[in-house]
């Protein structure tokens, strides 16, 4: 184990950590606190800034830095490509809105635009964060040469060890080897081949390992130190840890949400497109299970299935979910403990294990 050990080390002397965790950059569940949390107990905090304005991205670090001196992640997802068949996606989008149709009265308001993606990342540029990491794609070489002459890493999460080269060619720091298990949306590149390309975390870091030339960052089903020393064992420098904070104070996750993720079986977890379109893994509330019925329509695509969404919950929704229900395998570990106290007991008991 001398040599998890050591890649542990290195990957913490690089970053300025002082236990190889990151808090997973979690959009909608990442406020500043939790961030503040983990970095103060030594790992990295991070923010998922998909829904942020550039305003917003700065005043989220702001707020953090006022807590923290420490490590910080900042995460966007690569724009989706343009649509490939315009009629066919219009179709979708008439049934997916006529089913939701059970789920309540839409507001027929639009809402707002989302941010530019240009502006997004020069803002994240201006914050000058630790980390720059991306989901779902690679970063166009011009930003990845600012982010590197501004001393900012780049972190690019992959679920094949196809996109995983492809991300270290275009000059990527380290992988996110996103594991099957993980919550939250699959990071496949090719997001209509997302269902077909599931592969689970410990069959995911040998293979990586063996490839890559760059640290690995082991995301998905860790909840404790088993996992972190397992993840280490199998070639990982490092973990990221997403719902095993989604209980702890600092988060702020809704009653109902927390309700769902306690004692979730590993089995009883969805990958479901039914929130946003893209492939993500949930607790199988009531409004999950729906679109699993027979007879039911394949969501819309990214991002029609996200606006529906959210014309629906801004207007009178009945039994739709108020916020997204994330959870991981993993979510029967996650406990109600201060974030910090979460962290830094992952990292003591895998410290023991792989002594």
């Amino acid at each position: 184990m001398a040599d998890a050990r050591q890649r542990a080390q290195e990957f913490c002397d690089r970053f300025g950590l002082r236990l190889p965790i990151l808090q997973a950059p979690m959009a909608g569940a990442c406020p500043p606190e939790l961030a503040v949390a983990v970095a103060e107990a030594g790992g990295m905090g991070g923010a998922g800034v998909l829904q942020f304005a550039p305003l917003r991205i700065a005043e989220w670090v702001e707020q953090f830095r006022a807590g923290s001196s420490g490590a910080l992640q900042l995460n966007i997802w690569i724009p989706e490509p343009p649509v490939a068949d315009p009629d066919e996606r219009e179709r979708r989008v008439s049934e997916a809105r006529e089913f939701l149709g059970r789920f309540g009265t839409p507001d027929d308001a639009p809402g707002p635009p989302p941010p530019a993606f240009d502006a997004q990342c020069e803002a994240m540029l201006a914050a000058r964060p630790t980390v720059i990491s991306s989901i779902m794609g690679v970063f166009e070489p011009d930003f990845v040469r600012r982010l590197h002459e501004q001393g900012i890493a780049w972190f690019a999460c992959a679920t094949t060890l196809d996109d995983a080269l492809t991300a270290q060619e275009a000059g990527a720091d380290a992988i996110v080897a996103q594991g099957m298990e993980a919550g939250g949306h699959r990071g496949s590149f090719d997001q209509e081949a997302a269902e077909r390309t599931d592969v689970g975390l410990f069959a995911l870091l040998p293979r990586f390992a063996d490839h890559l030339q760059v640290p690995i960052i082991a995301a998905g089903g860790i909840a404790d130190g088993r996992g972190v020393a397992a993840a280490l064992a199998l070639g990982a420098s490092a973990v990221q840890v997403g719902t095993a904070l989604l209980r702890c104070p600092e988060t702020g996750t809704s009653k109902e949400w927390a309700a769902s993720l306690d004692g979730l079986a590993p089995e009883a977890t969805v990958a479901t497109r039914a929130y946003s379109g893209r492939l993500a893994r949930a607790a199988p509330t009531p409004y999950v299970r729906a679109w699993t019925e027979p007879g039911a329509p394949r969501p819309a695509p990214f991002p029609d299935q996200l606006r529906l969404v959210g014309q629906l919950r801004r207007g009178e929704p009945d039994g739709m979910d108020e916020v997204n229900h994330w959870a991981g395998q993993s979510a029967a570990l996650a406990t109600e403990e201060p974030a910090g106290e979460v962290v830094a007991r992952m990292w003591r008991d895998a410290s023991g294990l792989l002594a």
